[in-house]
C-alpha cells in the first residue's frame, strides 16, 4: 500500500484483504490468511496499516430497520433562511435518532438527510413536529423512498 497525494494506492493483497472483509466483516484474520496463503501476522499488519491509513473506517453491526418496525425511507432536502446556521441545524439534527445521515449538499437545498420512520405518520410528525421546528430551517421537501434496489460499497 502506497499514499500517492492522500490516495491510497493498493497492490493486489490488500485488495483481496478488504474484499474479504467488505463480505464479511467478522471473518477472523486466520481464516484471511488462509485463503491467501498468507501468514496471521502479515495480514493483521496489512490490516494495521488499513486502518491507519483511515482507508478502513471500522467494522459494525448493520441493523435491518424494517425488522424493527422501521418500514419508511424518506430523504429530505432542508432549506435554511442562512446558510450560517448550518451547524446550529445539523446540532439540532443529530438530536433526532431517526436521522441516520446528514449531509451538506451543492443546489437547492442546504442539508439533504435521510430518516428511517415507522410509517407515513411518523414521518408527518417528526417533520412537522421537530425537523421543521428547527430554528433556521424555513421549508422541506420530502421524498419517500419506495424500494431500495441498490445497496453496495465502491468495488476494490
Amino acid at each position: 500500500m502506497k499514499k500517492i497525494e492522500e490516495q491510497i494506492s493498493l497492490d493486489g493483497i490488500d485488495k483481496a484483504i478488504l474484499r474479504v472483509l467488505m463480505d464479511n466483516a467478522r471473518t477472523p484474520v486466520q481464516e484471511i490468511a488462509r485463503q491467501l496463503d498468507l501468514s496471521g501476522s502479515a495480514v493483521h499488519q496489512r490490516i494495521k496499516k488499513l486502518e491507519d491509513a483511515n482507508l478502513i473506517q471500522g467494522s459494525y453491526l448493520k441493523l435491518n430497520p424494517s425488522s424493527l418496525g422501521y418500514t419508511t425511507t424518506a430523504y429530505i432536502g432542508v432549506y435554511l433562511d442562512k446558510a450560517m446556521r448550518n451547524p446550529e441545524a445539523v446540532s439540532q439534527l443529530k438530536k433526532i435518532p431517526e436521522v441516520v445521515e446528514c449531509h451538506y449538499t451543492t443546489g437547492n437545498w442546504s442539508i439533504l438527510i435521510k430518516i428511517l420512520c415507522k410509517n407515513n405518520e411518523h414521518l408527518m410528525q417528526l417533520l412537522n413536529h421537530q425537523i421543521q421546528s428547527i430554528e433556521g430551517v424555513s421549508r422541506t421537501e420530502t421524498f419517500i423512498s419506495l424500494h431500495q434496489q441498490i445497496n453496495r460499497q465502491i468495488k476494490i
